[in-house]
C-alpha cells in the first residue's frame, strides 16, 4: 500500500483557489513600486494637461518688488506664493507646474522621433540581412560611437535653441537603441515557423512586417519607450541647463535649475526644487517601465 499522505499535503489540497481579488492584491503588491510610478506619471500628465487651470500665476509675471521671496510656511513669505518667488518675483510653484507640460512634450515627442526612425531601420536591417544589415550596423555603430551631448550640441548650434529643434536633435540622437533591439529581435522571428508561413502563402513584406512580426516587438519596445521617455526628459533638462536647451523665460526645469545656481549660497530651493521635479519624474517613468517588464516578460514573471 502507498504511504499515507501527509497531514500539510492533505491540508494544502483542501485549501481553496485564491479569489481573483486576492490575487489582483498580490500582483499589486509585487508591483508596488511600478504602482508608484504609475501614480507619479499620472499626476504629471494631469498638470501638464490642465496646468493652466491648476496654476495660481502666470509663469511669466514678474513682481521685482516680490523677489526672492521664500515658501508661504516661512517667515517672510506670503500665502499667494506657496514655494516663493525667483530672481525677478515670478511665482517658483507655477513655473514648476508649466516646466512639466515642456518636460513631458520633449519626452514623448523625441521618443516617437526615435521610434519611427529606429524601428523601420531595424526592421528593414533584420527582414532583409545582408547588404542592408550591414549598411544600418555600421550607421549605428557611428551614432554611438560619438558622445550624445557632442551631437546634441553640433545639430542645436547648427539648427537653433528651440522647442522643435531639441525635440529633432534629440530624436536624430537616440534612434540607434531602437534599431539594435528591433533588429535584433528581428533576425530571430524571421526564421519562425508563423513568418515561413506567411511567406508561402506570398504575403507581401510590408504585411509580414507590420502585421507579424511588429506585433510580436511591441512588449519589449513598450518597455525600452518608457526608459527612453525619461532619459529624453533629462537630457533636454541637460542641454537647457547650458543654454543650448529652451529658452528664458520659458519655465524649463532645466532653465529654472541654471537660472537658480547663482543663488544655491542663501536660496537652494531655486534650483533644488527643478532638480527634485526631474529626479520625481524620471524615477516615476523609471519604475513604471520595470513593472511594464515584468508584466510583459515571462521570464521575470512571479506568482
Amino acid at each position: 500500500m502507498p504511504p499515507p499522505e501527509s497531514t500539510s499535503a492533505v491540508e494544502e489540497a483542501l485549501d481553496p483557489l485564491p479569489r481573483p481579488a486576492d490575487l489582483l492584491l498580490r500582483k499589486i503588491w509585487h508591483l508596488r513600486l511600478g504602482v508608484l510610478g504609475a501614480f507619479l506619471i499620472a499626476g504629471l500628465v494631469f498638470i501638464a494637461v490642465f496646468v493652466p487651470y491648476v496654476s495660481p500665476h502666470d509663469p511669466y509675471e514678474q513682481n521685482i518688488t516680490a523677489r526672492l521671496l521664500p515658501p508661504s510656511w516661512m517667515e517672510g513669505g506670503r500665502p499667494e506664493y506657496l514655494l516663493g518667488t525667483d530672481h525677478v518675483g515670478r511665482d517658483l510653484f507655477s513655473r514648476l507646474l508649466y516646466g512639466s507640460r515642456i518636460s513631458l512634450t520633449v519626452g514623448l515627442a523625441a521618443v516617437l522621433v526615435q521610434v519611427v526612425i529606429g524601428i523601420a531601420l531595424g526592421l528593414w536591417a533584420g527582414y532583409y540581412g545582408g547588404a542592408a544589415d550591414s549598411a544600418v550596423s555600421f550607421m549605428v555603430n557611428v551614432m554611438m560611437g560619438f558622445p550624445f551631448i557632442l551631437l546634441a550640441m553640433s545639430l542645436v548650434v547648427v539648427l537653433g535653441p528651440s522647442l522643435q529643434n531639441i525635440i529633432l536633435a534629440l530624436g536624430l540622437t537616440g534612434w540607434p537603441v531602437f534599431t539594435r533591439v528591433t533588429r535584433m529581435e528581428t533576425l530571430r522571428l524571421r526564421e519562425q515557423e508563423f513568418v515561413l508561413a506567411a511567406r508561402s502563402l506570398a504575403l507581401g513584406v510590408p504585411r509580414i512586417l507590420l502585421g507579424h512580426i511588429l506585433p510580436n516587438l511591441l512588449p519589449s519596445l513598450l518597455v525600452l519607450v518608457t526608459f527612453e521617455v525619461a532619459r529624453a526628459i533629462i537630457r533636454e533638462s541637460l542641454l537647457s541647463f547650458l543654454g543650448l536647451g529652451i529658452q528664458p523665460p520659458t519655465p524649463s526645469w532645466g532653465t529654472m535649475l541654471a537660472e537658480g545656481r547663482d543663488y544655491m549660497l542663501f536660496e537652494w530651493r531655486l534650483a533644488a526644487l527643478p532638480g527634485l521635479a526631474i529626479f520625481l519624474s524620471a524615477m516615476g517613468i523609471n519604475l513604471l517601465g520595470d513593472a511594464v517588464r515584468d508584466l510583459t516578460d515571462p521570464h521575470m514573471r512571479k506568482s
